[in-house]
């Protein structure tokens, strides 16, 4: 049974890292700057959040406070989108961590 469990943790660990790899080095290879136009757009984003930051939000009531909040996330689902990352889930990250321990 324990042969069997390791065995399904290697396949499974050789999968993840296989497709980890082939990810990198397509990013590598794909790799484009953003236009002038894109980093414009960036930095208002930026700027936008900077000054919404800075803000003194203790006198916003709470539907303004609720609708910075929607703003915010829309801003940052806009930089994702322009930058283009890979990112690991919480779930993923404790499936790993588990594995791990069961290997080791």
């Amino acid at each position: 049974m324990k042969k069997l469990i390791y065995s399904l943790t290697l396949i499974f660990m050789l999968g993840i890292s296989a497709n980890t790899v082939s990810a990198a080095g397509v990013k590598d290879k794909n790799k484009v700057e953003m236009t002038a136009e894109q980093q414009a757009q960036f930095n208002r984003i930026t700027n936008r959040v900077e000054q919404i930051r800075d803000m003194d939000k203790s006198d916003l009531s709470r539907a303004d406070k609720k609708e910075l909040r929607k703003e915010l996330k829309e801003l940052k689902n806009q930089a994702r989108a322009m930058n283009g990352g890979v990112y690991l889930s919480v779930g993923a990250i404790i499936i790993i961590i588990l594995l791990l321990i069961l290997i080791l």
